[in-house]
Order: structure tokens, then sequence, then C-alpha cells
């Protein structure tokens, strides 16, 4: 179970604001891989705060909307399936929670993380398994994890062949099956395999390199 052991002894080493820092949908093979930075308020503690995959969808929401009343900031930040196959998922996720300590409305003074570093100007704190040890870390988890599940069930409904409102766009076996009779949408992550072998078209393999700038210029020209 998360504990506030780690935002306590940041704060005696004299940090003010200790943001947690997660991902969420890095391992799905539709749409955005999210992420979401909190700054919680020791003065207002939140009970329930686990790793968002240990929850139930319902007590997630609930937990969410706690987060958003009582921590002192909260944000959250995406990068899409275009971004995911053009810098790779881990760059692309590195991006996401960047975005997410960009828009906390308080500014952060250290980053507690799952796991990874971001590119961002602050101490930083990688903790493995940071959502299963760390309060903050787990209150991000749990508001990356509830914004990337309405968004998925809201494009459902765009794409309701690919039951993605009940499988969020992982890798299950109806979501397998539905991309080998349909092949993927624009919203598929194109460099991971389950969705670039069914793709029944040449499949975009990145930007033209530096070398080729006459190309890309000709591409593009004006008549």
């Amino acid at each position: 179970m998360p504990t506030s052991r780690h935002e306590r002894a940041l704060r005696r080493a004299g940090f003010c604001a200790i943001a947690g820092v997660d991902e969420a949908g890095r391992g799905a093979l539709f749409g955005p891989v999210f992420a979401g930075a909190v700054v919680l308020d020791p003065e207002r503690p939140i009970r329930g705060l686990d790793d968002s995959k240990l929850l139930e969808p319902e007590r997630r929401e609930v937990l969410a909307a706690r987060i958003k009343e009582r921590a002192v900031a909260w944000a959250v930040g995406a990068a899409d399936a275009f971004e995911i196959d053009r810098v790779n998922i881990l760059e692309a996720a590195r991006l996401s929670m960047q975005r997410a300590v960009e828009r906390l409305q308080r500014p952060a003074d250290h980053l507690l993380i799952d796991a990874i570093r971001i590119n961002f100007p602050l101490p930083q704190t990688p903790l493995i398994h940071g959502d299963a040890l760390c309060f903050s870390i787990a209150a991000a988890s749990i508001l990356a994890k509830v914004e990337r599940d309405r968004a998925l069930t809201a494009w459902s409904e765009v794409f309701p062949e690919y039951g993605l409102d009940h499988n969020k766009g992982y890798s299950t076996p109806d979501h397998v099956a539905a991309l080998r009779r349909h092949g993927p949408t624009s919203l598929h992550r194109f460099s991971f395999e389950p969705v670039r072998n069914c793709s029944r078209f040449e499949v975009w393999t990145g930007y033209p390199v530096p070398e080729e700038p006459v190309r890309q210029r000709e591409l593009f020209a004006c008549p």
C-alpha cells in the first residue's frame, strides 16, 4: 500500500510543493498516453489512494473527484498516437508527464515519478512501482487513468467496432480480432506491431530524414 513517507522526507529536506507524476495507457494499441501530476495537501488527506490498476472504475471516479477537490494542485497531460509513433512510447510518456507538470496551477519544486525521469528543470526522484508506494504518485495514476478511460469511452462511439469502451484500447482478444477484421483506425498506434500487422496499407514509417531536404521542399512546393 502507498504511504506518505517519501513526501514527508522531502518536506523535511525543505521542499514545499511535491508533485507525484504517473502515466496511463503506455501499453495500449489505441489513442494517446495520458499523465497526471498531483501536489497533495498534507492537511487534507485522502483515504483509499492506491495504484489505479488495483481499483475498480467506480472507486477511481470517486477518488479522482476527491483529489481534484483536496489537492493543492493537479493537472493532466497527454501525447497522441502520432507523437507516440514519431518518438516511441517511452518518450511520448515522458512528454505527457512533462505537459502535466507544466499545467499545474501551482508550480512544483520536486517531482516524485513512477520509475523514470522527465525532461524538466526540477529535482526528481524516480520510484520503481511508485504508484504502489507513494500517495502522490498513486493520486497522479488515478487522474491519468480516469481521464484516459473517459476519452476511450467517447472514442468508442466513433469507432464502436473495436470495443474501446471496455478494452480501453489494450490488446485484448476482442480488440485484436477487430483489428484483423476491420484494420486499424487513424488513431491506432502503428509503431506497435499488432496494429502494423493488421494494416491493409503501406505503413508510414516516420518523417523524412535530414539528408532529404530537397525532396521535402519539393513535396510541399507551391505552384
